[in-house]
């Protein structure tokens, strides 16, 4: 595909994933699981712009929570993307996330286009993905606002549909068609949503966009004046994609508004494309019948799973073995410290269970018990009041950040290899069955020096052990 040199792909890379817990979790949503192949859906995303723009033209919009693991995950392609992320303070849904990076974009490039998609979805069939962004990227430069409409395949309740106005052909090119936009409809009942799919004339909204940076935000401003007129203030000080002090205050007060309901069912300029590539939002765990492989009894199986006479279901094992007998449509999903059964037909339910595991304060719908970082990763052993044990496994060669930590002390004890620890003013090294102290305040850091994984026991006490009570003074990955 010829690139237009204004087109950049902003992949927005913020979303919780709630509907597919226990796998996902909020600190580790759907965007950073291998859920078809063995790239994460994330890894797949950026590939797939890649088709249509350098890595040095492609934004990441996300969260200080979600950035360290993405960083991670595109770790291939730092250099470019350095200093290619839009960080919200604070997730505000998707029209505040598209006009911060539209300010950046526009800071870069006052004729730049934007190609928007989420970070989690599925898509099979590159040249045809490639075929839609360049029909959209024709639209856009005349000030058209784009969607891609998706055929839909049953009476889904789950998404919203878009009904072109057939009357009214804006371009075409190859097969493809660009529509002005008739209606857009919000998640219909199931009576409704059947009515569509008979029609033929209904089209799943599939939250890809083209647009100007410039004409995004002039209809923001139009439409929601109450989310623009802080933004402006906003990104007068946004420096490198960063949100920060008093700025960072405002924006987590945003109302959260999405680009659909908030701009595109209103805009004049609203247009789409009903594409021809095969594409799922995976947004809950019945979805994986549209993507993921299936044996002879349509079961889709992974893990170390044992199965009798089950058919139609979805099992997945992350580590233990488990064993299902005569399930019929179900889900089962075991990790580490939840699992989940349901039948399939329940599966958009998740969603509540999880508001009320965080309604608990239940740590399952945080994070996993083991997280991933660049330098290596941790898992949570045992936590309670004013206490949390860890074993911290850090690469060869790895390192953490130079940091402090206001509201709590650590403990190390090295259980395997050997790690060289700053702590103040001093720097040395511990063996298996050495350890020390690091106070609160006090400046540290752990590396391993050596060709082999270490392994440390951390303590924490304190009155607070969150992961944000953290100030880096130096990283090695590009974190602030």
């Amino acid at each position: 595909m010829k690139t237009n040199k204004h087109l950049y792909a902003v992949i927005l890379a913020g979303g919780s994933g709630t509907r597919f817990w226990p796998l996902s979790r909020h600190l580790y949503p759907k965007q950073l699981l291998r859920i078809m192949g063995e790239e994460t859906l994330i890894q797949q995303t950026m590939r797939r712009v890649l088709r249509c723009v350098p890595a040095s033209r492609v934004l990441i919009s996300t969260t200080p929570a979600q950035a360290d693991s993405i960083r991670f995950q595109l770790g291939k392609w730092k250099d470019q993307l350095r200093d290619n992320f839009v960080i919200e303070p604070e997730a505000r849904n998707t029209a505040p996330a598209i006009a911060l990076a539209a300010m950046e974009l526009v800071r870069r490039d006052p004729d730049a286009m934007m190609l928007v998609l989420p970070a989690d979805h599925i898509i099979k069939g590159d040249q045809r993905f490639q075929a839609a962004v360049a029909l959209g990227t024709m639209l856009a430069t005349q000030g058209h606002l784009v969607t891609f409409g998706v055929r839909p395949i049953r009476p889904e309740t789950g998404y919203g549909y878009i009904q072109p106005n057939r009357r009214a052909r804006l371009a075409t090119r190859a097969r493809l068609v660009g529509y002005a936009v008739a209606r857009f409809v919000e998640k219909p009942d199931t009576t409704t949503a059947a009515r569509y799919l008979r029609s033929g004339n209904y089209y799943w909204n599939s939250g890809i966009f083209v647009w100007r940076a410039s004409t995004i935000l002039d209809e923001i401003a139009r439409y929601q004046p109450a989310v623009a007129r802080p933004l402006q203030k906003i990104g007068a000080g946004l420096k490198s994609g960063v949100v920060a002090g008093q700025a960072a205050r405002a924006y987590r007060r945003l109302t959260p508004v999405s680009i659909d309901q908030g701009v595109m069912e209103r805009s004049s300029r609203a247009a789409m494309i009903p594409v021809d590539f095969a594409w799922s939002d995976v947004g809950n765990w019945s979805s994986l019948d549209e993507v993921a492989p299936r044996d002879r009894s349509g079961n889709a199986v992974s893990g170390n799973v044992v199965d009798l006479g089950s058919h139609g279901s979805i099992v997945y094992a992350d580590r233990r073995l488990v064993a299902t007998i005569g399930l019929a449509d179900m889900v089962v999903v075991d990790t580490p410290d939840a699992t989940l059964v349901c039948p399939k037909a329940r599966s958009q339910d998740v969603r509540k269970v999880v508001e009320i595991l965080k309604k608990q304060g239940a740590p399952e719908h945080l994070e996993h018990r083991t997280v991933f970082r660049p330098w290596g990763s941790y898992t949570v052993l045992e936590e309670g009041p004013g206490y949390k044990v860890k074993r911290v496994t850090v690469n060869p060669g790895g390192r953490l950040s130079l940091q402090l930590h206001h509201r709590r002390s650590e403990h190390w004890v090295v259980i395997q290899g050997k790690a060289r620890v700053t702590c103040g003013p001093r720097v040395f090294d511990l063996g298996v069955g050495q350890s020390t102290g690091v106070p609160k305040e006090t400046r540290h850091r752990l590396e391993n020096p050596r060709s082999e994984p270490l392994e440390i026991i951390e303590v924490q006490n304190g009155p607070y052990l969150g992961e944000d009570d953290i100030v880096r003074f130096s990283d090695d990955y590009g974190r602030r």
